[in-house]
């Protein structure tokens, strides 16, 4: 079976809008929460989020182009960008047929949606819709304008699995890459949920927090009085790549990605399973793939949305899976940093793993004021602030709802 390696980064967060700006931001415990400036939240129960700081699409694409693409879309362009240029690839020397693009996208065209069907409907007589509606509205646009822009004709599809479709496209391209299908691949995803309709519906179903009087310490992960996640927007990509292709070109090599676990709860539409069994068993699937023992992983970056029960079940399935080795692990959400990017968590979450076995740290999980008696204290859960540690491997999870759940682990090369 081949081998898959990490060669190109590109990130766009609430904390940092490049790599090395979401360095500095994971290392520095630095909270992405603030009012909503997208539009006027004063009627909604929540009136914060994780917005992108200082961001303006024009700076990246022509202003014509940038005018057709949804957010979404923008932020997977200006990413990829990152990405490429950052994995110096000639791309004059590569097979582009061999190249290919898996994106995810929860929700894609959100801000479309939104705004052009409703001025649409606000006509009177014929509705008069944008020929761009469609082409901005659906999730699978994002990798077909990587490809086009770059010229890469392999594999290529949108994944769409919730909170967890990044996750699944770059478990999906390191397959691809194993298996010989394609030599390299941009893996990733985006998202640009924070509208009204966005904040609403998910209000609506109590999942955000509702801390307004303090927005940057309402995502409290594993914190007794979490009160539910905080949403936030951006986008991640990675450039996968086989070992052998890489080592021959002299690329510089990030982490080798080693195994992933996906599976299902069959239990909820949107509440996890109560004991965490479809994440036990993404994690163990995993780890299996890997050839891993649980004593191999030095830190897991955790799904850990802050809200009441998807935090105790994840734990559960952590206890279940690595049973005494869990008090040796370091644990840790930057969800409460970064807030939510339901289907680009996955991949900046892996980012924040890839980032902090570079640096030898482990990112906080900040916001902790109160332990919760339903957690076990004896774990490690890097509250508050960063640690100092060489990590030889670690293991990220996504889980989304409809119950879809992914773990990725990934070691140094």
């Amino acid at each position: 079976m081949r081998r898959v390696v990490v060669t190109g980064i590109g990130v766009l967060t609430p904390i940092g809008n490049n790599q090395a700006a979401y360095l500095q931001g994971l290392q520095n415990g630095l909270s992405g929460a603030g009012s909503i400036t997208r539009f006027d939240p004063t009627l909604f129960k929540t009136r914060f989020a994780c917005e992108l700081k200082g961001f303006n699409p024009e700076d990246f694409l022509d202003k014509k182009e940038a005018r057709k693409l949804d957010p979404f879309a923008q932020y997977a362009l200006v990413v990829s960008e990152e990405c490429m240029k950052d994995s110096g690839i000639d791309l004059e020397k590569v097979n582009r047929l061999r190249f290919g693009v898996i994106w995810g996208s929860g929700i894609g065209g959100f801000y479309t949606l939104e705004t052009d069907i409703s001025e649409a409907a606000l006509h009177t007589g014929s509705p008069r819709y944008s020929p761009f509606l469609i082409p901005k509205l659906i999730s699978d646009i994002a990798p077909g304008h990587i490809s086009i822009k770059y010229g890469l004709m392999g594999i290529n599809y949108g994944t769409v699995s919730a909170c967890a479709s990044s996750s699944h496209a770059i478990s999906n391209a390191f397959d691809y890459i194993r298996h010989g299908k394609a030599d390299l691949m941009i893996a990733g995803g985006s998202e640009a949920a924070i509208t009204k309709a966005g904040v609403g519906g998910f209000s609506s179903m109590k999942a955000l927090s509702e801390r307004n009087d303090a927005p940057e310490k309402a995502s409290r992960p594993y914190d007794k009085d979490r009160d539910g996640f905080v949403l936030g927007e951006g986008a991640g990509s990675l450039l996968l790549e086989e070992y052998e292709h890489a080592k021959a070109r002299g690329a510089k090599i990030y982490a080798e990605v080693c195994g992933t676990g996906l599976t299902a709860d069959a239990y909820h539409i949107t509440a996890p399973h109560p004991e965490g069994l479809g994440a036990k068993g993404a994690m163990e699937l995993a780890l299996e793939e890997a050839g891993m023992n649980p004593g191999d992983i030095d830190y897991i970056n955790t799904h850990g949305t802050s809200t009441p029960l998807g935090d105790i079940a994840e734990v559960k399935a952590i206890q279940k899976v690595f049973g005494d080795q869990a008090y040796n692990l370091n644990i840790s959400s930057t969800k409460s940093m970064t807030g939510h990017l339901l289907g680009a968590a996955g991949v900046i979450e892996c980012i924040a793993g890839i980032l902090a076995l570079q640096h030898d740290f482990i990112p906080p999980t900040i916001n902790h004021f109160t332990d919760d008696p339903e957690l076990d204290s004896r774990l490690n859960f890097t509250f508050n602030e960063a640690q100092s540690k060489k990590i030889n491997a670690f293991l990220s999870n996504t889980f989304g709802f409809g119950g879809h759940n992914s773990s990725v682990i990934f070691k140094r090369c």
